[in-house]
């Protein structure tokens, strides 16, 4: 059984269909790319999946548990990175992991010892008594995301995780997921970062107009696109014009017509 589940989930907004169909499973050990242009449905898809919002249809789990009907046990397994940091300035990074790791059930001790490991491999622990407005950009993303892991989830949803960071930052959190896979985590990664998507990640998923159009390894996707490399996948794709897949599992693409 896959760590997480979405199984043919659509979710509209008044008369537009936002996310239509979409399925797919990541499994302990995996990390799963999820790619697209701005408006796709990633990261309305990505919310559904952590219970922030209902889907109009389609089931999505996390270790098994339905997350419509037990959002608060499967948030449990849940770590969850929205692209927005969202933190409370006046709070040090310390206070905002103490909170949130108590909000998970964490006694004092896991606690401890949770905030301290996730401060050594973020390499926050010069920073974690400081208030968060003080913090730059890229530090305000390390507390963000050491606060969606401080109890130690099974399965890790990273929205663009390395949006605002600098390459060396972005390297730290990227070394970060890989030993997350190495401990048999399942990661779902939303990124628009081509060098990343391949460098990082198991397999692929491509969405655009609210459908999955492509999935399958970097490898993959550069054969079904026909293109050398991974950019020019993604522009083909991006500009390709979705069509029913045979086993109606997922979609095909095809070109538009050009003048």
């Amino acid at each position: 059984m896959p760590v997480i589940e979405v199984d043919a989930v659509s979710r509209s907004f008044d008369a537009v269909r936002a996310v239509s169909g979409v399925s797919f499973g990541v499994e302990a050990g995996e990390v799963v790319g999820l790619l697209g242009p701005n408006g796709a449905g990633k990261t309305t898809t990505l919310r559904v999946l952590a219970g922030l919002l209902r889907a109009d249809v389609g089931r999505t789990a996390i270790n098994g548990i339905d997350v419509a009907s037990k959002p608060l046990e499967a948030r449990k397994h849940l770590g969850f990175l929205t692209a927005s940091t969202g933190l409370y300035e006046r709070l040090t990074g310390r206070e905002v992991l103490s909170v949130f790791g108590r909000l998970q059930g964490l006694d004092d001790v896991t606690l401890e010892a949770r905030i301290n490991a996730v401060a050594e491999e973020l390499e926050l622990v010069p920073f974690l008594d400081k208030r968060c407005g003080a913090l730059s950009s890229g530090m305000k993303q390390r507390i963000s995301i050491a606060r969606a892991v401080v109890h130690d989830p099974t399965a890790y949803v990273l929205d663009e995780p390395t949006a605002t960071l600098d390459p060396v930052a972005s390297r730290d959190i990227l070394q970060m997921v890989q030993r997350a896979k190495a401990r048999n985590k399942a990661v779902l990664f939303s990124t628009h970062r081509m060098e990343e998507a391949e460098y990082l990640c198991t397999r692929l998923l491509f969405m655009r107009g609210g459908e999955i159009v492509a999935r399958g390894t970097a490898k993959d996707l550069l054969a079904q696109s026909g293109q050398a490399t991974l950019t020019d996948a993604f522009l083909h794709f991006a500009t390709a014009m979705p069509s029913p897949s045979p086993s109606g599992r997922g979609v095909g693409v095809r070109e538009h017509s050009l003048p």
